[in-house]
């Protein structure tokens, strides 16, 4: 049996050579305006009373703070030429979080919610419920809109770089 350093490593390792899309997650409202880059994003249904995602938020964010107070969020599906938005809203260009907004354009959707420009999917959400799991909030949206643009090319991370996908065709 590992240790749990060795363990947490592995897991972080192993992780990391799962490739997945790019999203940024932001909210609006009485609790501030807020987003995050995030790679913790999947559909839950697109069955029931609406279709739902989930996305989890470490517990330590602002933005995760924001959305639970503002009850609403959106939901970005960046584009494969968006590398310079994902950075920003990990807080990896130097730029303070308070100003972040300022040097990218959006608009609010019908909720409110910010909706980054060129993002391939915007999922604007109402709350549904959340969970605390040790460092990160699991938060569950009910898409109330979708905005989709005519760029269907989502921006990727794995392997701890930013990736895009590729179509391998029938004969390979």
């Amino acid at each position: 049996m590992p240790d749990a350093a060795d363990l947490r490593a592995a897991f972080v390792e192993g992780m990391s050579r799962a490739a997945t899309f790019v999203a940024v997650a932001t909210t609006d409202g009485e609790g501030g305006r807020a987003g995050v880059t995030v790679s913790s994003l999947t559909s839950v249904s697109a069955d029931g009373e609406m279709p739902s995602l989930l996305v989890c938020i470490n517990r330590q964010s602002p933005a995760a703070t924001a959305i639970l107070q503002n009850r609403a969020f959106c939901a970005n599906l960046l584009a494969e030429t968006q590398q310079d938005l994902a950075n920003l809203f990990a807080g990896r260009s130097g730029t303070d979080r308070t100003e972040r907004f300022d040097r990218v354009t959006w608009e609010a959707g019908p909720l409110g919610q910010p909706l980054l420009a060129g993002a391939t999917a915007s999922f604007e959400c109402r709350l549904a419920t959340a969970l605390l799991w040790e460092t990160h909030h699991i938060i569950v949206g009910r898409v109330a809109a979708v905005r989709l643009s005519d760029n269907a090319s989502a921006l990727l991370y794995g392997q701890r770089a930013y990736r895009r996908a590729i179509d391998l065709g029938e004969d390979r």
